[in-house]
């Protein structure tokens, strides 16, 4: 019986084994590709402060989705993001806006205390996906603000690539559209990094308090009582 019952557990054993081979499938993890931006050498060029960065709360999750030709996304079954996509993003359009300005002054918001920034760029991300058939496309607006609060630039951007159409073609083709975000961004910024230092109007110098004397001569004056004279004379019997 003993003999019997060994080849029957390794028998077991290698069923077991392929029914798990084949519910776990590898799942690649895929990053956005940030090309090969130039690194900036100026430590006092153009300060800018990207962000916030708004990304559509459907792009917010580890799952990489897959544009439908009838328009709906569904999950990918072999590939999924390495780590947070909105984090990604952020991080590849900093790499690249410093490398078009040349400016190691470029910094993701919240900025810290005492950074001063030339320009603020808000930006917003509504769409960001691709499909096995459908090209990656790109939709994003940005607002441009400068040192006085004024909105400098709005602009609304659609951008599309294709691609070969595997996972890695698309996330490929997705990191383009960025690219060319951060340099069509990066033209906007050009024109706004001389401008004329902020002077605040010079304040009004504060009233001086009147001296004590000045304050007495302010106050009513008060006729003095002086003595009542008469004719009438006093006898005396």
């Amino acid at each position: 019986m003993t003999v019997l019952r060994f080849p029957l557990i390794l028998l077991l054993a290698g069923v077991l084994g392929l029914a798990g081979c084949s519910v776990h499938q590898p799942v690649s993890l895929y990053q956005l590709d940030s090309g090969t931006p130039a690194q900036p050498a100026q430590s006092s060029g153009m300060a800018v402060l990207l962000g916030p960065v708004l990304i559509a709360d459907y792009l917010q999750r580890e799952t990489l989705l897959q544009r439908q030709p009838d328009g709906s996304l569904q999950a990918s079954t072999d590939g999924r993001w390495a780590g947070s996509l909105s984090s990604d993003i952020s991080q590849l359009l900093l790499r690249q806006v410093a490398g078009q300005l040349d400016s190691q002054r470029v910094v993701l918001a919240p900025a810290t205390l005492g950074f001063t920034p030339d320009v603020q760029v808000l930006l917003s991300i509504t769409r960001l996906d691709s499909g096995e058939s459908q090209p990656a496309v790109l939709d994003a607006q940005w607002r441009l603000i400068d040192r006085r609060g004024q909105v400098r630039d709005n602009r609304i951007i659609h951008l599309q690539e294709q691609h070969a159409g595997s996972t890695a073609a698309q996330v490929q083709a997705q990191g383009v559209l960025l690219q060319r975000l951060a340099e069509q961004l990066s033209v906007a910024l050009k024109p706004l990094a001389n401008q004329p230092p902020v002077v605040e109007a010079p304040r009004k110098p504060a009233a001086a308090k009147p001296t004590a004397p000045a304050e007495r001569e302010k106050q009513p004056k008060i006729p003095m009582a002086a003595p009542i004279r008469t004719d009438m004379e006093v006898f005396r019997f």
